[in-house]
């Protein structure tokens, strides 16, 4: 979503690459002008941005470094609204959720992240589908609780969102759950009716929280939006959803500033594992393209188990690593999400995560073909790939729906690939790795050719 606000902070910087003046300076600011409004940043807060950069830049010497430095700390500033970050949990008994939106927000689908997210925190959810409103509600969110494996409320028969929640939340104490969360109705658009429901069950459940879920496509409009919301009903946190989209990004920088409510999650990709903590100095690192390592270190702690990883890099070490254990880590990578929001948490990686926004790893061909050639193996064939015999290699052909060529291509480089790792695992592994790289040429270059 911020795409065009990272490449207009770069064309910022560049006006001042070579001549650090208060003309050059002049230009900068008005790079980065064109780009907030063009974002749909509220003129307002636009006006009050730039005026505070130019001051620290000109305290502090015009510069290509104090410019960046400005921006960096203003607008962590702007992104910042008072009030707790992420998800935090009541002192005592269950966590009630309570989760708002205009209808087509994602609202349901961002439920089911928030669930996902807990659960793989080792934490007991229940979830309540309480939009009785829209027909496929209750269907949407039954099929994700699935999906997703935890356990849902529901009741087809009964007509009041109040008793639903009621309902969820007596089974949620009852069950001894950790966090419930109770999915409301929507409408295309404000009005009388959808609030006043909204109020009758945020009154009689009292939850701990309520999160309004944000379209990040709508701009100011979505800030607008939000302010109703929060004047009428009372916000305690935003999630912004569709965050991978083609958004303008004003959304983001308008909810903090202008609504006065803490940005809490953004949900950066369609599947269940993308939803990730939305804290503003991370933000704004990826923004001016210096990574998220503290991001990126947390998703990933929280989908691989460390006395796995221990246990992987041994085998690796004796040369063990087997077709069940790369299956176990393609597993393991499926559950981390979107693979353009984890290589935009790289330092200097965002321009790649770009220009890699239509792959799709997961269903990308090469890796279906290797989980076919897999699941069609014996549990002793994919423990011992040394048994993999002309006949079994047949067999195994056949039951994915390959050739034999294909299926002696795969193993080959399974192969190569599981003799390099153990290479680069031993003491003298980044040498080794250093030298393969310097005979292979400068990878920028071979990326141009």
């Amino acid at each position: 979503m911020f795409d065009a606000l990272t490449s207009s902070f770069t064309s910022a910087l560049k006006k001042l690459r070579f001549s650090d003046d208060t003309k050059a300076l002049v230009k900068a600011l008005d790079e980065l002008k064109k780009s907030l409004l063009k974002a749909d940043v509220h003129h307002k807060v636009v006006k009050d941005l730039l005026a505070l950069v130019e001051a620290d830049t000109k305290a502090a010497g015009i510069g290509k470094e104090s410019f960046m430095r400005a921006i960096r700390t203003h607008l962590e500033a702007l992104l910042t609204a008072p009030g707790r970050q992420g998800f935090v949990y009541a002192p005592s008994g269950v966590t009630t959720i309570l989760m708002m939106g205009l209808q087509g927000s994602g609202k349901t689908t961002t439920t089911g992240k928030l669930a996902n997210y807990l659960k793989t925190r080792n934490k007991k959810v229940l979830v309540a589908a309480a939009d009785l409103q829209r027909m496929a509600a209750v269907e949407q969110l039954r099929q994700i609780a699935t999906s997703i494996e935890v356990d849902i409320y529901y009741d087809e028969t009964q007509k009041d969102p109040v008793a639903v929640a009621l309902a969820a939340q007596k089974k949620a104490k009852e069950g001894l759950y950790d966090v419930l969360i109770i999915d409301t109705a929507g409408r295309l658009a404000i009005d009388e009716a959808l609030m006043q429901e909204l109020a009758s069950v945020k009154k009689a459940l009292n939850p701990f929280e309520v999160f309004y879920v944000a379209d990040s496509l709508t701009g100011q409009a979505g800030v607008n939006t939000a302010a109703t919301f929060h004047e009428k009903i009372g916000i305690d946190g935003v999630i912004l959803s569709k965050y991978d989209g083609d958004g303008k990004g004003g959304v983001a920088l308008g909810i903090a500033s202008q609504v006065g409510v803490p940005l809490r999650f953004i949900g950066s990709g369609e599947k269940m594992p993308d939803l990730e903590i939305f804290i503003a100095g991370r933000i704004v690192s990826r923004l001016m393209g210096e990574g998220d390592i503290e991001g990126l270190a947390e998703k990933t702690s929280a989908i691989i188990d460390e006395k796995q990883a221990k246990k992987i890099t041994q085998k690796i070490k004796k040369g063990q690593f087997n077709f069940l254990d790369f299956l176990e880590q393609l597993e393991a990578i499926k559950k981390m999400g979107n693979f353009k929001s984890m290589l935009g948490m790289i330092p200097g990686m965002s321009g790649m995560s770009q220009a890699l926004k239509d792959v799709d790893l997961e269903n990308s061909g090469e890796i279906k073909q290797i989980k076919a050639m897999i699941n069609s193996m014996t549990p002793k064939e994919r423990m011992d790939p040394e048994v993999l015999n002309n006949s079994r290699k047949q067999r195994i052909a056949k039951g994915a729906g390959l050739s034999q060529i294909e299926v002696n291509r795969v193993i080959k480089q399974f192969g190569n690939a599981a003799k390099m790792a153990k290479r680069f695992s031993g003491k003298n592994g980044m040498k080794d790795l250093q030298n393969m790289m310097s005979q292979m040429g400068s990878p920028t270059n071979r990326m141009g050719r």
